[in-house]
């Protein structure tokens, strides 16, 4: 699979652009379908006091609401940077059919940007990981998916 030079042209134009107008982080995506832009997205982490404003994030939220659909099939996304644990769920969980993406983690974590923790992370067992996680009322939380199983009409995705 390749990918078209220009949409990641525009990608780490819009990082490039972040920065210089003071936004946010050097982060920039394109979700492309059918050789058009549907929507772009840059890093506005600390513009919006928001830890999942990612580039990506942004794009995905920003194509999925053009196009009227939680899901991205037939849609690429270009992005500056290879993405992070989180953006890279996304993208998934949208259903994105290609991603291109120009710097690397380690590109990244070089200028500061480091999410290799997250990653290590997400390798160990729920409880062994830094953030206390524990499970509570299991039982009284399953029967949500009990009424979800028996809703009639329900959108599965």
């Amino acid at each position: 699979m390749q990918g078209n030079p220009i949409f990641m042209e525009k990608a780490i134009a819009l990082a490039t652009e972040n920065v210089t107008s003071g936004r946010g982080g050097p982060f920039g995506a394109v979700v492309v379908r059918d050789g058009k832009v549907v929507a772009t997205g840059v890093n506005l982490v600390t513009a919006t006091n928001d830890p999942t404003a990612h580039a990506e994030v942004t794009a995905v939220r920003n194509a999925c609401e053009a196009l009227g659909s939680f899901q991205l099939n037939g849609c690429s996304i270009y992005t500056s940077c290879e993405p992070c644990p989180m953006c890279l769920a996304a993208i998934y969980w949208a259903r994105c059919d290609a991603i291109f993406y120009g710097s690397t983690a380690a590109d990244a974590a070089a200028a500061g940007f480091d999410d290799e923790f997250l990653y290590e992370e997400m390798k160990r067992p729920v409880g062994a990981r830094k953030i206390p996680a524990v499970n509570l009322l299991p039982e009284k939380a399953r029967a949500s998916f009990d009424v979800w199983r028996k809703q009639a009409g329900r959108m599965d995705y």
